[in-house]
C-alpha cells in the first residue's frame, strides 16, 4: 500500500490539483465543519449580500454532525454524512474558496463540474471509523449558528485525519476507477 500524502492546511489550489483520485491523505491543521442547515443559512446570507462567518478560501469542510464529548474529550464520535445533501450549495460554497470537502458518497455532475473549475478536492472519511477519526480530533470550537447545533459551523484542530481522495480536482472519481475492474463480471457465469 502506497505511503499517505501529508497535508496541514490551509489546503491551497496548487496542492488541491496535485492530488488525485485514490491518494490516502493525513490532514493536520484547522478544517472546518458544516451540514446542510449551516449550508443553507450561508447560501442565503450570500443571497442577502451579507459576510459570512468565516473566510472559506483555501479552507476545507468537513460534512458531520459530532455526538457530544465524553468529558475530558474535545468532541464524541464524528464520522462523515452523506455529502449529497450539501450538493445544491457546493457550487455557490466553491465560490467562497473552500479547496476541499470532507464527506461521504457521491456528489453530482454540477458539484464535479464546479469543483474543476474551483480546483477542489473531494475526499471521503471512513463512515463506520467515527470513534477512530474522533481520536484525530484536538480541539472543537463552534463558531457559527449555535443554534444548529450539531450542524452549526465549527473549526477542528486535527491531526493526522485520515481520508481517501475520492474526487479530484480533473474530475476523476476513484468510487468508478475502483469498481471498473469488476465491471465485466458476470455474476451468471460463476
Amino acid at each position: 500500500m502506497a505511503e499517505s500524502i501529508r497535508l496541514t492546511t490551509p489546503l491551497t489550489e496548487e496542492q488541491s490539483r496535485k492530488l488525485r483520485a485514490g491518494d490516502s491523505v493525513l490532514i493536520t491543521g484547522t478544517i472546518y465543519s458544516a451540514r446542510d442547515a449551516a449550508h443553507k443559512a450561508m447560501t442565503e446570507a450570500l443571497a442577502r449580500g451579507e459576510k459570512l462567518p468565516l473566510d472559506w478560501h483555501n479552507q476545507i469542510v468537513y460534512y458531520l454532525g459530532p455526538t457530544p464529548a465524553k468529558p475530558g474529550d474535545p468532541i464524541g464520535s464524528c464520522g462523515p454524512t452523506t455529502s449529497g445533501r450539501m450538493d445544491a450549495y457546493t457550487p455557490t460554497m466553491l465560490e467562497q474558496g473552500i479547496k476541499g470537502m470532507i464527506g461521504k458518497g457521491s456528489r453530482s455532475k454540477e458539484v464535479v463540474e464546479s469543483m474543476k473549475k474551483n480546483g477542489a478536492t473531494y475526499f471521503a472519511a471512513v463512515g463506520g471509523a467515527a470513534a477512530l477519526i474522533a481520536k484525530s480530533v484536538k480541539k472543537y470550537t463552534v463558531l457559527a449558528y449555535p443554534e444548529l447545533g450539531p450542524e452549526a459551523v465549527a473549526a477542528l484542530e486535527v491531526e493526522d485525519f485520515p481520508a481517501i481522495v475520492v474526487i479530484d480536482s480533473e474530475g476523476n472519481n476513484f468510487y468508478d476507477i475502483g469498481q471498473k475492474p469488476f465491471r465485466h463480471f458476470d455474476i451468471d457465469s460463476i
